[in-house]
């Protein structure tokens, strides 16, 4: 496989459903870039404001201008959010790897084994790398809330592509959860107030989201994705 490391553009696809903070995480990763001095557009995508409702994100980001908004059609990466996106077919996309270009990656939150064999035969075509890990049962570990499952993944992605530092990715968290810097949609608001319930201050909670993208960090320098193995199962 083609490193995923430093390309100049990144098209994602995050799958979710409601309340994992499929858009809170994209959010984020806008903000990462732009903390980084590099470019990134996002769109979300979803129905009604409710849990378990489909839900997707796209973002782009890139080292260079970016002047494109919208779906992500033909994505470099895949995060699912929620094994049923795959299971179930919850998504707005479907077969989740539509679209998917050549020499991707796919990440998804689940300990048991969701592809099918007809999704591993396409996989394999096009010469991707699937890592699965249990991105809830680390967010329930070390941060006390399944609320933190979105901060796992997104730590697993930028772990993996190096598109930022740790520090940019602190700053991003900081100003997401201690600053103004976005104007939060009705449902993301209710998220982050009971995320908030968890802890007793707002430092405990930039401190805990860190603590998880920290591990996945320490977990994707583990991951060799240039081997010839489609499916990397990783122990949380």
């Amino acid at each position: 496989m083609a490193s995923i490391e430093n390309r100049k553009r990144y098209n994602m696809r995050i799958s979710g459903l409601g309340g994992q903070g499929v858009v809170t995480s994209a959010h984020i990763l806008g903000s990462c870039m732009d903390n980084a001095g590099k470019y990134a557009s996002l769109v979300p995508f979803f129905g009604s404001e409710k849990r378990m409702a489909p839900v997707e994100a796209y973002v782009r980001a890139s080292t260079e201008p970016i002047y494109e908004v919208g779906e992500v059609v033909y994505p470099d990466i895949i995060l699912i959010y929620h094994s049923q996106v795959i299971t179930h077919g919850k998504s707005y996309t479907m077969p989740f790897y539509t679209g998917l270009k050549k020499n991707s990656l796919v990440i998804i939150n689940t300990d048991i084994d969701v592809l099918e064999d007809e999704d591993i035969e396409v996989l394999n075509r096009l010469n991707a790398r699937v890592v699965q890990f249990n991105a809830t049962e680390l967010a329930l570990k070390i941060a006390g809330t399944e609320l933190a499952t979105n901060m796992a993944m997104m730590g697993m992605l930028l772990g993996l592509t190096k598109l930022v530092t740790e520090e940019n990715i602190e700053a991003a968290v900081r100003e997401r959860f201690l600053g103004n810097s976005f104007v939060a949609s009705g449902g993301t608001a209710s998220l982050d107030s009971a995320i908030e319930k968890k802890f007793k201050k707002k430092e405990e909670l930039l401190a805990k989201n860190m603590e998880v993208i920290n591990k996945t960090f320490e977990l994707a320098n583990s991951i060799d994705l240039t081997g010839n193995e489609l499916i990397i199962n990783l122990e949380v």
